[in-house]
Formats: C-alpha cells, sequence, structure tokens
C-alpha cells in the first residue's frame, strides 16, 4: 500500500489565499477547495474546522504581506506623512505588478460579503473601520509633530484616505499602469494637503 502525499498546511492556506483574491469567497466552496487541494472534506473539517474560519486565517495572512502593514509602524517615524505616501506609491507598485490584477484581497471580501453575509460581513467592516482609527492616529501624530497643522479635521480625512485606498485598490484592476495609479494618488493626497516627500 503506497504512502499518501503529505498535505502541506501553510502551502494550501497560501494557495486558498490566492484563490479567494482571485474569484473570491463564495465561488470556494469546501468541495472546490478540497478538490484542488486534493484532499477529502472530512480533511478539510479536520485541517481548518471551516470555510469562514480558513476565510478567517488567509485574511490574516494577507494583511501581514500587504503593502500598507508598514504603516502601524507611522508612529516611530518623525515624518509620518512622508512614510503615508510612500506606503501609498508602494502600494501603487505592488497593484500594478500583479499580473493578475486582482485588487486588494481585503476590498474585494469587502464588496462581496459586507451586508451579504452575516458571518464574514462585521468583521470586514471592523477592519476598514480599524484601518480609518489608523489613518487618523497617523494624521494625529503628524499633527504632533508639526507636519501637519491643528486645524485639520483629521477624523474626515482618515475617511479620505481610507477611501483613497480603496479607490486604488479598486481601480488597479482595471488601471495597470504604476505612473497612472501613482498620479492620481498623488494628486488625491495634495489635494487633502497630505502629500509630503
Amino acid at each position: 500500500m503506497g504512502r499518501h502525499k503529505k498535505f502541506d498546511r501553510d502551502q494550501a492556506v497560501d494557495w486558498v489565499m490566492n484563490e479567494l483574491w482571485r474569484v473570491g469567497y463564495e465561488a470556494c466552496s469546501v468541495k472546490y477547495i478540497s478538490e484542488k487541494l486534493g484532499i477529502t472534506r472530512s480533511s478539510f473539517y479536520n485541517a481548518f474546522e471551516s470555510r469562514e474560519v480558513l476565510f478567517f486565517e488567509v485574511l490574516h495572512r494577507y494583511f501581514s504581506l500587504s503593502p500598507d502593514r508598514k504603516l502601524s509602524q507611522c508612529t516611530a517615524e518623525k515624518r509620518p506623512l512622508v512614510l503615508l505616501c510612500k506606503v501609498f506609491k508602494e502600494i501603487c507598485r505592488v497593484r500594478a505588478n500583479d499580473p493578475e490584477h486582482r485588487g486588494c484581497l481585503a476590498v474585494n471580501s469587502i464588496a462581496e460579503l459586507v451586508g451579504v453575509n452575516e458571518v464574514l460581513g462585521p468583521p470586514l467592516e471592523a477592519a476598514i473601520e480599524q484601518s480609518i482609527s489608523r489613518f487618523e492616529d497617523i494624521l494625529n501624530y503628524s499633527i504632533s509633530q508639526g507636519e501637519l497643522s491643528p486645524d485639520h479635521d483629521t477624523r474626515s480625512l482618515a475617511l479620505a484616505v481610507q477611501n483613497l485606498l480603496i479607490g486604488i485598490n479598486t481601480l488597479s484592476k482595471v488601471i495597470q499602469s504604476e505612473a497612472q495609479l501613482w498620479a492620481s494618488t498623488e494628486v488625491t493626497l495634495r489635494a487633502l494637503g497630505i502629500f509630503r516627500e
């Protein structure tokens, strides 16, 4: 009797992440994932517990690789708006260089699942709220560093910056030019009064 090929869980999670990113959550049924990974449905549940638990694991992995993760280090910077602009430039580069033009897994999932899926929608909403709060913290910190004047409404600015991030991630599915993505991003950052070099 031959030995079964060893199941590499990390590779499987990476594959599922890329597949969810490519086709979305609803297209990735347990049956579909199990067949593609070459495992049984019971092996799927033993390895991942449920499709929802696997989705959150995938999302966590995605966030750890996402180009905007560097913004969590922003309070260590003397010029946080410079870092913010560099991160947005990097996002434009990464999105333009994705040969599949998938945009952002989180943004795609929000569009697909918020308001539709009662289990996955609320945590995705919370992730956006957390991102907005992170932008607001960065903007408040930039005021404390003298990089931004104190008369700015940082909550409104944070909402606008989040909107810009969602827009880039969606636009990059159609516009694959890094130069064009960055040009549109720079115009918005300048209009918001937060562009710094």
